[in-house]
């Protein structure tokens, strides 16, 4: 049986994943700071759209830290 990478992430897999509490994921998605999408009253996550806001958040603190 070939293994897939996870493509879209549910909340609690999102919030292993980030190390961050499930609601703080609630809490982010639904004020629009993590990117992500509902289904019904499901939320979920593009893991290609989680590792491009990381990058940017990376890149958000470097550009903001001072010399």
């Amino acid at each position: 049986m070939i293994a897939m990478e996870k493509t879209f992430f549910t909340v609690q897999e999102l919030a292993e994943y980030l190390r961050m509490k499930p609601i703080t994921i609630y809490k982010h998605a639904s004020h629009g700071k993590l990117p992500g999408f509902k289904i019904g009253a499901t939320w979920r996550f593009k893991k290609t759209s989680v590792d491009k806001w990381i990058e940017e958040q990376e890149r958000n603190i470097a550009k903001n830290k001072p010399n």
